[in-house]
C-alpha cells in the first residue's frame, strides 16, 4: 500500500543522499591530492604562453 511506497521512497532518498555525499568526498579528496602534487612540482606545470586566435586557427583556403 501507500505506507510501503513511502518507506521505499524514504529508503531511496537516504541511500541516494549518502551515495552523493560519498561521491563528493572522493572527488574532493582527488582534487586535494592533485592540487597538492601541482603545488609541490611546479616545474611539471609551467604556464603556457598566451597565443592569439590567429595562431590557433589554420589558414583559410577556399575550395573552388
Amino acid at each position: 500500500g501507500v505506507h510501503r511506497q513511502i518507506l521505499f521512497a524514504t529508503v531511496g532518498w537516504f541511500v541516494g543522499y549518502h551515495l552523493v555525499k560519498r561521491t563528493e568526498y572522493i572527488h574532493a579528496k582527488v582534487d586535494r591530492e592533485m592540487f597538492e602534487y601541482i603545488r609541490h612540482h611546479p616545474e611539471d606545470f609551467k604556464a603556457a604562453e598566451k597565443k592569439r586566435i590567429g595562431q590557433l586557427l589554420e589558414d583559410f583556403h577556399p575550395v573552388h
